[in-house]
């Protein structure tokens, strides 16, 4: 089996110094999982002299445990370089070096994420986060008055706001529906959306993975559910896009929208949205645009004056995702997520909120103490330990939300365990 010392050699070139001690880093250390190439995913999972070098791709405050990665993930040193170069180079001219050097390399960041999603370049836009995505769809879809939206209770609150200012609006019905967390299987979130259809129901928006208790949707089975009805149906890929494998394929979905900057660790404000071919036409953007762009994926990309940079540095979030690869960094992510889920499962009081079955969770998890208000839980695990989580509160269910990434540590894991035993033991404030 190699060892670190194997793994720094790899990192070695013609006399170089170690590359992940370097700024120039993460080309090397993505050269260097490569070289791994031959081992399983569940291997490299639990290999902390592999993990270790890609931590150090990191620029992170290693004073303080960020198990809140669900929001917003830091972004690889490559990444951060990238974009700063970037935005040094607009301000030098930003009418000529922007606008006519930057601003079209947008379309090698289009070809590599459709690359990666595996869909037509043609199909994709990209945008700001994953609510403008899905918002251009949410408001973008011609309904009357009485159509029937149909969604659950545990979807994104910006998108529901998105609804129901549609409700006010244009007189349409939203319906939402509940299920149990975790539920005793997939199919039973597609057998509970399928008894909800009605006569009227004319789109279907569900999340692939929630952000409250990281459950996972059966995508595919939906959105054929909704094709074979004449129903539209909307993604919510927010968490899911370089989370864990899928293509489009996979999915078979008209409409998918995403973060960048959660999963695939690309600068803040950058997202994609998919519409099928087909579907582009008839879906209205956001913003005006010009009538010779009807058919154009690029219609919903019109927003205004905005930075190249960001768009451009997803390239680099690309590489460095790629260099890893998907199946060691879903291995990995459920490795982090299990160490603390299987731990503080069956203790007195906890209740673990997400599938332990590997086809419906992934990295984000969801954990609650009995009599703890999860509120006073994250301020107490930030105050005492400097570890950072976020409260869920829902109607049915409350808990904290615990988002590790690949930077995270074993190490850290035990710490946020060793925390929530003692809560379990004494409670908050001893």
């Amino acid at each position: 089996m190699p060892t670190r010392r194997d793994f720094v050699r790899t990192l070695m070139s013609a006399g170089t110094m170690v590359a992940a001690l370097r700024e120039d880093s993460g080309d090397r250390v993505l050269a260097a999982a490569r070289s791994v190439r031959k081992r399983t995913a569940e291997e490299l999972a639990t290999d902390e002299d592999f993990w270790f070098e890609i931590q150090q791709a990191f620029t992170l405050d290693r004073t303080h445990i960020n198990l809140n990665n669900g929001g917003v993930c830091p972004s690889p040193r490559v990444v951060q370089d990238a974009l700063r170069r970037y935005l040094e180079f607009s301000n030098q001219a930003p009418v000529y070096n922007m606008w006519r050097i930057l601003e079209p390399q947008i379309e090698t960041v289009r070809q590599r994420l459709a690359t990666s999603f595996g869909c037509d370049p043609e199909e994709i836009a990209i945008t700001r986060n994953a609510s403008e995505a899905l918002e251009i769809c949410i408001l973008g879809l011609d309904l009357k008055r009485g159509d029937e939206v149909l969604t659950t209770n545990q979807d994104y609150p910006r998108m529901i706001t998105a609804w129901r200012q549609r409700e006010k609006r244009d007189g349409i019905v939203l319906k939402q529906i509940s299920f149990p967390v975790p539920p005793n299987s997939t199919d039973d979130l597609a057998d509970r959306l399928e008894k909800a259809i009605t006569p009227r129901t004319r789109v279907i928006l569900f999340c692939h993975i929630t952000n409250l208790t990281g459950q996972i949707f059966p995508v595919k089975r939906i959105c054929a559910m909704g094709r074979a009805r004449g129903i539209e149906v909307i993604v919510d890929g927010a968490h899911a896009f370089a989370h864990f494998p899928f293509q489009h394929a996979d999915l078979d979905c008209d409409y998918y929208g995403t973060s960048l900057h959660k999963w695939l660790l690309a600068p803040i404000g950058t997202g994609f949205l998919y519409v099928r071919k087909s579907k582009i036409g008839n879906l209205w953007p956001l913003m005006a645009a010009p009538e010779s762009s009807q058919h154009d994926i690029r219609k919903f990309e019109e927003i205004g004056t905005h930075p190249a940079a960001n768009h451009n540095a997803i390239a680099e979030a690309l590489t460095f995702h790629e260099g890893i690869g998907i199946e060691r960094k879903a291995a990995r992510l459920r490795y982090l997520k299990e160490r603390w889920a299987r731990r503080l499962e069956g203790q007195e009081r906890v209740r673990i909120y997400t599938s332990f079955d590997p086809a419906q969770s992934c990295a984000l998890g969801c954990v609650g103490i009995g009599g703890v208000d999860p509120n006073k839980l994250t301020a107490y695990l930030w105050d005492q330990h400097r570890i950072i989580v976020t409260p869920i509160v829902h109607d049915e269910f409350q808990g904290i939300r615990v988002t590790p990434n690949v930077y995270t540590t074993p190490g850290e894991i035990d710490e946020f365990c060793a925390a929530m035993e003692k809560v379990v033991r004494k409670g908050i404030g001893s």
